[in-house]
């Protein structure tokens, strides 16, 4: 048998964008006989709308919080109960545009890569203005040395293997980033793919703004955790 492949979607309050990521996702899934997935796994973060109900019409498991308790904890929830080979991390707001994830697992399938994470297209001029990007992006390169485009992109192919080494993950925004850290402390090999990716944007309004106040608050923590612990 191939290598197996497990995609985790987290979501919150997202019934108005999950079913059409879901179902994207089946489109790439491919003939039954040798499927590129085995294994759709969401999350459902404590949601107060019917993300759960919207979830269940396509996934292979829905995994409900009680509470919100994070993204971070739900990926954990998700790659805990997974059994592939290979975890694919999807955001659940991309709608129609996770059809282009199929591209994100070829680097990880081939044995070019153990993570592989997806650099979007460039943000309209609603997104923000880069600032949590430009600082994730330079407290991994400080720690590792190595220099990432879209070092908070949710859209990633992992080695199950990795997922059991990396250290103590952050239960909420700062995930991204520490699996980075983490797996390159490791030696484990990190490439970026651009993909012509959608999603939505949190804009240059109020809720944009406290978005990325939490945001910038877990990734620093995240990384000053990792600097007073070198070691995973």
């Amino acid at each position: 048998m191939g290598t197996t492949v497990s995609i985790i979607v987290p979501a919150w309050n997202e019934e108005r964008r999950i079913g059409a990521t879901l179902e994207a996702l089946h489109r790439i899934r491919g003939e039954s006989a040798s499927p590129l997935w085995t294994e759709l796994i969401v999350v459902d973060d404590g949601s107060t709308d019917k993300t759960a109900d919207e979830a269940a019409r396509w996934a292979t498991v829905v995994i409900e919080h009680t509470r919100r308790l994070g993204k971070g904890a739900a990926l954990r929830s998700g790659w805990t109960r997974a059994s592939g080979d290979v975890v694919l991390f999807v955001d659940a707001d991309l709608e129609h545009s996770a059809v282009h994830l199929a591209g994100l697992l070829e680097p990880v399938l081939n044995g070019d890569a153990d993570m592989a994470i997806a650099r979007f297209s460039a943000p309209s001029a609603r997104g923000g203005f880069g600032i949590v990007k430009r600082f994730a992006g330079g407290g991994i390169f400080k720690l590792t040395g190595l220099r990432f485009e879209a070092p908070l992109s949710g859209q990633r192919a992992v080695r199950s293997q990795l997922l059991r080494q990396v250290g103590r993950l952050p239960e909420g925004f700062g995930i991204e980033v520490g699996l980075t850290i983490d797996a390159a402390r490791l030696g484990y090999r990190i490439c970026e793919i651009p993909l012509p990716l959608h999603h939505r944007e949190t804009g240059k309004s109020l809720p944009g703004f406290w978005h990325r106040g939490n945001q910038l608050l877990a990734v620093g923590k995240t990384m000053l955790y990792r600097w007073m612990r070198p070691v995973p």
